[in-house]
């Protein structure tokens, strides 16, 4: 039996040599904006999301890019999105048909702040 499973162990394991950088962020849709959640955001205020504040015209997605090397979230402070987990390299989309003023933060790090501005 284990002489059965040391090529399969070994095989598995084949892939994970090498490079340790994380893979490619997942592409935004055509025509989103993209917000980034920048590197070292769980320690930042107003500059976690950037551009902060932004401005985009209704009808359009806004993709969230986790730029950085932990977990976040973007949550509006109103109920009109939660992201849930964005881990590293992933994205959150949504497109808002509503205008107006959207404040939000990150549930993991609440001093992570922004505002998302729909007209």
């Amino acid at each position: 039996m284990l002489r059965r499973l040391i090529p399969l162990l070994l095989a598995l394991g084949a892939g994970s040599c090498g490079s340790s950088s994380p893979a490619s962020p997942t592409p935004a849709p055509p025509g989103a904006t993209t917000i980034t959640i920048v590197s070292g955001a769980s320690t930042l205020t107003t500059t976690a999301y950037n551009p902060n504040p932004i401005t985009v015209a209704v009808g359009t997605t806004v993709s969230f890019l986790n730029s950085d090397n932990t977990t976040h979230t973007s949550v509006s402070n109103t109920g009109v999105w939660s992201s849930g987990n964005i881990a590293p390299g992933g994205r959150f989309n949504t497109t808002l048909t509503v205008a107006g003023s959207y404040p939000y933060h990150c549930n993991i790090h609440p001093g992570m702040v922004a505002t998302l501005n729909v007209q």
